[in-house]
């Protein structure tokens, strides 16, 4: 007999093939869930790569262990480009495999929610003067045999999002690698100039210190060339530091620590400048082309999709998730065995239907949020173009005009100096003037690479919570058309 809820009597009857049969079915449907070969981090692999050319992994065994730590001292054997950069953040990160734990846990919940639902049993014995009496029962959900197909259907959606999730997970990991790889090398390069820097003013006021001694150099030119040494060594203790917590933030994002932490090698300079002919500098499809691949608006619609999903199965499911079916079996010392089945319902006469009228406000919630992410992805997707253009035609205009002006001056200044038109500290007071613009030139082709990769990720995009992962390519042609 079932208990807990109000039972609805339908009859006995001792045959049992229906109850048979119908167990026969759920063990047939529960044999089709089984686990992922790969704990289901596979369309998780294949989007990085698709979008990245990186590799991602989850090492298990011991094997699979060191292997990695192989892969990863090999990169750090050498100067860490940007793109080793991201593939070692991949592979070693421990927040992104703590990531991929999800998906693994997500795909055994699928494989749970594809599983018969357990059977219950019940065993009373009660006793009236001499009659003794023992009821047994053995039931199950008949809702939730029924809604199987259902159930399992929402636990590959949720599996999906885990999915997607993570895959936006990783593609921000990589973003910000490499962002970081960026502002350390340009910390690098940039405390090995003020290092040069300090040389410089440091023989510059050596040199007015001793000319003061012998009385061709009066107080006030010692002044200022000490006043100059003292300024360049407070920029490169500045350097030092800002080059330590951009080293910091990089070491962090890769996951190293102790001795590989130590031996990361970084380049000395950033790359150069790409020429005008090397990059697509127009580019007016560019929100088309954002609509039409960002993985956040074909997540934001796969939610859609799904909640669309959910308001059929609510409206669908209103009474058979309140279905019971059980088998009885009593006995007693006086009278034959009894046998049967019994079905329970419980009456929805209170609920209202809210549980389909939150459905039905979900999926429209759903519907406004798909539109908003068309929205955003095409204003973030031209902000970031335009940052990327400015930030190209900047570092430019200092390679190609600030740069050989100043080059020119300090040739000049070098001849006048060998003519004897001009002294050692108007030629060395030439040099500081040119200071300024390598820092802004350094400063600029930095600022070109982090608005690179910064339009990288916005025609990227990243997967809401809400969404999955699309199936195939083919899914990005109606999710363009949410942006009209």
């Amino acid at each position: 007999m079932s208990a807990g809820r109000p039972i609805l009597r339908a009859g006995m009857c001792p045959r049992h093939g229906a109850t048979s049969a119908a167990l026969a079915a759920a063990a047939l449907l529960s044999g089709c869930a089984a686990f992922s070969p790969d704990a289901g981090i596979g369309p998780v692999r294949q989007t990085v790569q698709q979008r990245l050319g990186q590799p991602v992994q989850l090492p298990h065994t011991d094997a699979e262990q060191a292997a990695a730590q192989q892969q990863a001292q090999a990169l750090l054997a050498q100067p860490l480009s940007a793109d080793d950069a991201v593939r070692l953040a991949l592979l070693n990160n421990r927040g992104l495999r703590a990531a991929l734990h999800d998906v693994a846990i997500a795909d055994a919940e699928r494989v749970a929610a594809g599983r018969l639902p357990n059977p219950g049993f019940s065993f009373g014995r009660t006793r009236r003067g001499d009659e003794r009496e023992i009821e047994r029962g053995l039931h199950f959900s008949l809702g939730r045999l029924i809604t199987l197909p259902l159930a399992s259907e929402a636990a590959t959606r949720r599996q999906a999002q885990a999915q997607a999730q993570v895959a936006g997970q990783a593609l921000q990991l990589a973003h910000d690698t490499r962002r970081a790889w960026v502002q350390a090398v340009a910390a690098e390069e940039a405390l090995h100039y003020s290092g040069q820097v300090l040389q410089a003013a440091q023989a510059s006021a050596e040199l007015a210190r001793r000319m003061a001694q012998v009385g061709n150099f009066n107080a006030l030119q010692q002044a200022r060339e000490q006043a100059f040494s003292a300024d360049a060594a407070l920029a490169a203790a500045r350097a030092q530091q800002a080059r330590l917590a951009a080293r910091e933030r990089l070491v962090r994002l890769l996951g190293l620590w102790g001795e590989p932490a130590a031996r990361l090698q970084l380049p000395t300079r950033l790359p150069p400048l790409p020429q005008a002919d090397a990059v697509q500098l127009e580019r007016p499809d560019i929100e088309q082309q954002a609509i039409a691949q960002r993985l956040d608006v074909q997540a934001a619609r796969a939610g859609a999709q799904q909640l669309a999903g959910s308001l059929g199965l609510g409206r669908a499911s209103r009474f058979v998730n309140l279905l019971e079916l059980g088998v009885v079996r009593n006995s007693s010392n006086e009278e034959p065995t009894e046998r049967g089945w019994e079905l329970s319902l419980e009456l929805p006469l209170f609920d209202g239907g809210a549980g389909v009228a939150r459905a039905e406000g979900l999926y429209g919630q759903a519907l406004h949020r798909a539109a908003e992410t068309a929205v955003n992805a095409r204003s973030e997707v031209r902000e970031a173009y335009g940052a990327w253009r400015s930030a190209y035609d900047i570092a430019r205009h200092q390679r190609d005009e600030v740069l050989p002006l100043q080059a020119r001056i300090a040739e000049q200044n070098l001849l006048r100096y060998n003519g004897m038109l001009i002294g050692v500290f108007e030629l060395l007071a030439d040099a500081r003037a040119q200071i300024g613009g390598v820092n802004t030139a350094i400063e600029s082709l930095r600022d070109f690479w982090l608005a690179q990769a910064d339009l990288d990720m916005a025609l990227i995009g990243k997967p809401a919570a809400g969404g999955a992962l699309p199936a195939s390519s083919a899914a990005a042609a109606p999710a363009a058309e949410a942006g009209h």
